[in-house]
């Protein structure tokens, strides 16, 4: 049985993954983006870690595709195209496979309710916030640090990027004609 969830959800995910690359609408493009994050967190919830479900889904599916969505929004990549869709079976894919995606989240759930994990009391603790944030903090201390700190220099760079290429238009219209 976990293998023919895994293998539906893998499908979810491939086909999600591979139409996000051919679509030619941003948004569709998006969309499909997100059934892929989609599936990716419901693999995680058949690993039988309802952690990294959840996360996956909040930061992924929430906060990254809404931040997506903004920025295809506002460059105006959304616009509504007159021409009828070039791919009819597009959307009864989609339907399916979002269906089968949900199906295969309520038997993950079902059966990590039902059944105990295999190997133990190992298996059962992994995926648990309070073990993942006792790893974080005493083992992987340095890896996380360094993580922030690249992450601050990009931030950081980012900004002076942005700020030292406002200023040169500016510079160039000065009245000395430079």
């Amino acid at each position: 049985m976990d293998f023919v969830l895994f293998f539906i959800t893998a499908a979810v995910a491939l086909i999600g993954a591979i139409a996000m690359l051919v679509a030619r609408n941003a948004v569709h493009s998006a969309l499909f983006l997100l059934l892929n994050f989609a599936a990716i967190a419901v693999l995680f919830l058949l690993l039988q870690s309802p952690f990294l479900f959840a996360i996956q889904f909040t930061v992924y599916a929430g906060a990254i595709m809404v931040l997506f969505l903004f920025v295809v929004m506002l460059l105006g990549a959304e616009r509504v195209e007159d021409t009828p869709d070039r791919i009819p079976w597009q959307r009864p894919l989609a339907f399916v496979l979002g269906v089968a995606l949900v199906a295969v989240a309520v038997a993950g759930v079902l059966r990590g309710v039902w059944e105990e994990p295999p190997g133990g009391e190992a298996a059962a603790a992994f995926g648990d916030p309070a073990q993942l944030g006792a790893l974080l903090f005493t083992d992987y201390l340095l890896p996380f640090q360094v993580t922030g700190i690249i992450l601050l220099i990009a931030v950081v760079g980012v900004a002076v990027l942005n700020q030292r290429g406002r200023a040169a238009p500016a510079a160039r219209r000065t009245p000395t004609g430079e």
